[in-house]
Order: C-alpha cells, then structure tokens, then sequence
C-alpha cells in the first residue's frame, strides 16, 4: 500500500463544511465521490482538521492508502476531471515512511496550523467579497486589537473561545502567532497554534471586534481567557472570512505546499 498526501483548495461557500454527513453536500463527499471515480475503487481519506460549513480553505492536507500503480500527479489531473470548480486538487505526494519510522498522518504529524481571517472595514459591504470575506461597518482600531491578541499569545486554556459541540480532548493549546495587518479596508487577523478548538478562531476574532469598536478594553481579553467560561467572550463571528491557510509538517515528508497564499492580501 502507498500514501498519498494531497493538498486541497476549496471555497467553503454552499457546503456543510468539509466532514462528512449523511445527506453527502460536504467538501470531503464530494472529494470521495471524485477520488472513486478516478480510482474506481473506494477511498477513505483523513484530513489534517476539519472546517465548519462556509469556511474556506487555501491548502488543506489529507491523506488515503492504495494499492494502485500510479504516477503521484495523475491524482492532481485526474480527481480535478471529477471535481466541482469550488474544490481543487494543488498538489499530490507520495508519503511512505521509511521502515521503523512513524507513518505520515495528515492530522496528527501536523507541527502546527494557520488560519487566516479577512474582514472588510467599511460602511458598506461589498458585492465582491460577499461570502469571501467578513464584514463590520463601524471603524476599527488595529493597534486596540493588537494589544488585546498580545495576552493569547502563549499556552493556555482557552475554554472561553471554545464551542460547546467542541470535542477536543483538552483547552489547552499553544497560540504561536496573532497578528493583525491592515491593507485600505481589509484587516487579515493571521492566527498560528499548535491545534484550535471548534469556533476558536471566530470566537477571538469576535472578541477582538468588540476591542476595535471601543466597546471593551484591550485589557478585556485577558480577563476573558481567564474566566475560562464561553459565556464571557463575543457571540461566534460569521464564518464568511476564514481560510485554513497552512498546515506545518516535518521537512522530511517533502510535501510541495505552496509558499504563498493566492489572495493579494494573505
């Protein structure tokens, strides 16, 4: 058996996020769907972490077993043949581990995760970043939120952020990076942890609003990761503005990930 790592792009728009479901309008159905017709034979696939119905992705990474002979790119051209344009196959690689070693696993030999949030700041929206971007139409302040992301950087327990359908096996995580950059009307909040928990990264984003408004402290944020209760924190923001950017893996599975996001402003 060979396994083969794939990297995705899809445009989480229409889909009931990428997890399988019954009715089968999911990322991950309809990538089966087209990797049977290819293969003519059913394959299972892991991913290396699961988005929520809306949610976009620049490069998720999953990963199947076969035992058929076929050159590793014919799985690009070929599953593309079966894709719908809002899925796309980037890349393919084969990920055989040498003997003794641990196999390559598309979630659990991931180092760490990136997600991107692009909100629009304007007092109006835009017919062109509809369901592409998230929207506020108060201005916000980019250095308040700054200085609020400042006191989740660290490891910590992050109940507060954390939906209650959340099935992680601990709150605590590692939050590696959050930074916040402005380009005109855009504000891209670049969020890099060792995992996230279910509605994290909207959860924060919408905490970090409520400090670009005014309408709490920057000082807010630590007081509401230390509570530890999701009640404290902003409601769940809309997920029309997130992308699971980047999955971090170790050099040697030589994966071709892609250095640079598409979007002019990732």
């Amino acid at each position: 058996m060979t396994r083969i790592a794939l990297g995705v792009q899809y445009i989480g728009t229409g889909w009931n996020g990428y997890q399988k479901q019954p009715e089968r309008n999911t990322v991950q159905d309809r990538l089966e769907i087209a990797l049977e017709k290819f293969a003519c034979v059913p394959l299972s696939t892991t991913c290396a972490g699961r988005t929520d119905a809306g949610v976009h992705a620049i490069e998720q990474v999953i990963h199947f077993d076969t035992d058929l002979n076929r050159p590793v790119q014919s799985w690009v051209r070929g599953v593309n043949a079966f894709l719908p344009e809002s899925i796309v196959v980037r890349w393919a690689a084969a990920v055989d581990a040498e003997e003794g070693e641990q196999e390559f696993h598309a979630r659990f030999s991931a180092r760490s995760r990136t997600y991107h949030y692009v909100l629009y700041n304007h007092p109006n929206p835009s017919a062109l970043l509809a369901k592409r971007a998230g929207w506020v139409f108060r201005p916000l302040d980019v250095e308040r939120m700054q200085e609020g992301a400042r006191h989740l950087i660290g490891t910590h327990d992050f109940s507060s952020f954390r939906a209650s359908s959340c099935q992680a096996n601990t709150p605590v995580k590692e939050m590696h990076e959050l930074s916040i950059a402005r380009h005109g009307d855009i504000i891209v909040f670049t969020l890099r942890a060792s995992a996230f928990l279910h509605h994290m990264v909207r959860n924060i984003v919408g905490s970090l609003v409520y400090i670009g408004t005014g309408r709490n402290e920057p000082e807010w944020m630590r007081e509401v990761l230390e509570a530890r209760s999701r009640d404290v924190a902003a409601p769940t923001f809309m997920p029309d503005g997130l992308y699971f950017a980047k999955i971090e893996y170790d050099p040697k599975w030589k994966l071709p990930q892609e250095a640079s996001a598409p979007l002019p402003w990732l």
